[in-house]
């Protein structure tokens, strides 16, 4: 028996009612993908292309959560929607073509925190569907899926620091900024030649003959790259954590909720497992 298509009324009544339930999330994003054509119609009339492109590539990126809400049957929280669209603009606008990553020292960090938060939600759900779906013989304890949603935070953003590092060294880039230290320990600079590292305070920096007054030695990104990845580890422990006692305590509090994705009834990985009246604490 064919199913019945739905009729336009019914396709408008559907829409009017998601925008009623979505108001928030719907004017965040049609308000920043004004403001990123803005900004590329801008840098169209002064010539810059490359960050026309930026922008282009950021109107893509947009994409991605309704993509992954259609495409793939997975309910993308309104919170968590809304926080990656403002860390897209945020990194790829702001941070990018504004340069706030050079007038706000912290910017970069901030972004980075956020990315091991986030990067260990999408993560912790990705493990906590398989958990309760009825076609997969997984079972794992909150603790295991916890660490799960760590490593996979920490993973992304390695894999990001080695982007960095490509960008840098085939493409001419700066992504991974440099760092200006006043004092160095090597074992290099050792007269003696022992491997004993020595200390020495930078006082100034010649370059081909040319002396710069920076301060101190050009760290080239080693630095920039350890705090990164340190501040994803922090985000990426806090978010390991707080999923842990969601899982022990399902069904209690909305505040983890609204960064987990979830799977829509009837998706491709089958239907959930039932829940026990009574979450077990010995897991």
């Amino acid at each position: 028996m064919a199913k019945k298509r739905k009729g336009p009324s019914e396709r408008k009544q559907k829409v009017r009612q998601y925008v009623k339930e979505n108001r928030g999330m719907l004017t965040v994003y049609v308000v920043l993908r004004l403001l990123v054509v803005s900004v590329m119609i801008a840098q169209l009339f002064n010539r810059d292309y490359f960050n026309a492109f930026l922008c282009a590539l950021t109107l893509v990126l947009f994409t991605i959560p309704a993509f992954i809400e259609h495409k793939l049957n997975i309910d993308v929280p309104n919170t968590l929607e809304v926080i990656i669209l403002l860390f897209i603009f945020s990194a790829e606008i702001l941070g990018e073509i504004r340069s706030y990553y050079l007038q706000f020292p912290y910017w970069d960090t901030m972004l980075h925190t956020i990315n091991g938060f986030l990067m260990a939600a999408i993560g912790f759900s990705l493990i906590d569907i398989l958990n309760r779906s009825e076609r997969v013989a997984l079972n794992l304890a909150p603790i295991f899926v916890g660490l799960f949603a760590f490593c996979f935070s920490m993973t992304v953003g390695v894999l990001w620091e080695f982007f960095e590092f490509s960008m840098d060294q085939l493409a001419g880039m700066d992504m991974q900024k440099d760092t200006i230290v006043s004092t160095i320990h090597s074992v290099s600079l050792n007269p003696e030649g022992a491997n004993v590292p020595v200390t020495v305070q930078v006082e100034s920096l010649v370059v081909n003959g040319q002396e710069w007054d920076l301060g101190g030695y050009l760290d080239i990104g080693i630095i920039d790259t350890m705090k990164d990845l340190l501040v994803n580890f922090i985000g990426a422990v806090v978010f390991s954590i707080i999923g842990i006692f969601y899982i022990k305590g399902r069904g209690k509090g909305t505040f983890v909720r609204r960064f987990i994705p979830t799977l829509k009834h009837g998706g491709g990985a089958g239907r959930h497992k039932k829940e026990p009246p009574e979450p077990r604490t010995g897991e």
